[in-house]
C-alpha cells in the first residue's frame, strides 16, 4: 500500500510541475525580457528562464511515478501534465512547452527504463540528463525561435537533479530495507 500512497504523491507534484513551470516563465525572475521569459540566475552570468527549477523536478519525480506505479502510469502522467500545462500559460508557450515536455519526458523514459532495476542512480542520473537537454532544445526554440538561453536552461535543469541525487539513494536504501520493491 505504501508504494501507491508514495506514487501517487510523485504523481501529483510531478502533473503539478508543468503548470507552475509555465506560470513562473511569464511572471517570476529576478527580471523579465519584454515578449520574452523572466529570467534566474543559475551559474555566475548565466541566466535561464524561472520555470527551470521545475522542469529539472519533473524529470526526477517522473521517474519515481514510474518506480512506484509502473511504466503505463509514468506515461499518462507525461500526457496529462501536457495537457495541465495548458492552463497557466498563453498559447505559444503552452504548445513549446507541452511539445518539449512530452518529447523529452518520453525522451527520459526510453533512457530510464531499461537502467533502473540494475542501477536506480545512475538511471536516473542519465534519463534526467537526456531529458533535460532535449526540453530545454526544444521548448527554447519553439516558444521564443532561439537557443540564447539554452546553457542557462541545462544547468539549472541539472542544478534541480544533481539535488535530488541524494534523495534517490536514500530511498533506495530506505525500499530495499523495508522490502519495498520497484513497479
Amino acid at each position: 500500500m505504501r508504494r501507491y500512497y508514495e506514487g501517487y504523491a510523485f504523481l501529483i507534484a510531478f502533473a503539478l510541475c508543468i503548470p507552475a513551470a509555465n506560470w513562473l516563465i511569464g511572471n517570476a525572475g529576478t527580471a523579465c525580457v519584454p515578449d520574452g521569459p523572466c529570467l534566474i540566475p543559475v551559474a555566475p552570468g548565466i541566466d535561464a528562464p524561472s520555470g527551470v527549477p521545475m522542469i529539472g523536478i519533473a524529470l526526477v519525480l517522473r521517474d519515481l511515478v514510474q518506480r512506484r506505479l509502473g511504466l503505463a502510469w509514468a506515461a499518462g502522467a507525461i500526457v496529462a501534465g501536457a495537457l495541465l500545462s495548458a492552463l497557466l500559460a498563453p498559447l505559444g508557450l503552452v504548445i513549446a512547452s507541452a511539445a518539449a515536455f512530452f518529447i523529452s519526458e518520453f525522451a527520459d523514459l526510453a533512457v530510464y527504463t531499461p537502467l533502473q532495476r540494475r542501477r536506480l542512480l545512475f538511471a536516473v542520473f542519465a534519463s534526467s540528463v537526456v531529458g533535460l537537454v532535449v526540453d530545454s532544445a526544444v521548448f527554447l526554440y519553439m516558444a521564443f525561435g532561439s537557443l540564447d538561453y539554452l546553457a542557462g536552461q541545462v544547468i539549472g535543469k541539472a542544478w534541480m537533479v544533481l539535488l535530488a541525487l541524494p534523495c534517490i539513494v536514500w530511498l533506495r536504501r530506505r525500499d530495499e530495507r523495508i522490502g519495498l520493491a520497484a513497479a
